[in-house]
């Protein structure tokens, strides 16, 4: 089934899996996809990922795909608190460098994609570049 936000199917993704407590989740691969899995990684909010093609049998077609493994504290509690898409396929959202937006006053991050990569709101003010929010998570 085609997705109109690939990256918006995979948010929901994490977040239905982090809800229903599961260890991992299985997303489709992208390269821009990767590069926000590595962000949530280096920032904590999830734990190992691999990827891996998927061949189907009887067929020569061959889908990459991510499989992450969830994070999760004391009394199974989720790391990924809430996430959510900004920028949207039908309203983009840009912010200069001086206008990104703290969430949760500071304890939750920005993922953004700027002119230098896929990068946290802190790295991006500490560069001086802005770019398109993508989405946010606490």
């Amino acid at each position: 089934m085609p997705v109109n936000d690939p990256v918006g199917d995979m948010l929901t993704r994490l977040r239905n899996a982090s809800r229903a407590r599961h260890d991992k989740v299985v997303i489709p691969h992208s390269k821009l996809k990767l590069e926000i899995i590595k962000v949530l990684k280096d920032e904590g909010y999830i734990g190992e990922y691999v990827v891996h093609e998927l061949t189907v049998q009887n067929k020569r077609t061959v889908f990459p795909e991510i499989s992450v493994q969830l994070k999760y504290g004391p009394d199974r509690a989720p790391a990924i608190t809430g996430i959510r898409r900004v920028s949207k396929p039908g309203l983009r959202r840009y912010a200069p460098a001086r206008e990104i937006p703290q969430v949760l006053g500071g304890l939750g991050i920005s993922i953004l994609s700027t002119s230098r990569g896929i990068m946290v709101d802190s790295e991006a003010r500490k560069q001086k570049v802005g770019g398109e929010l993508l989405c946010t998570v606490y």
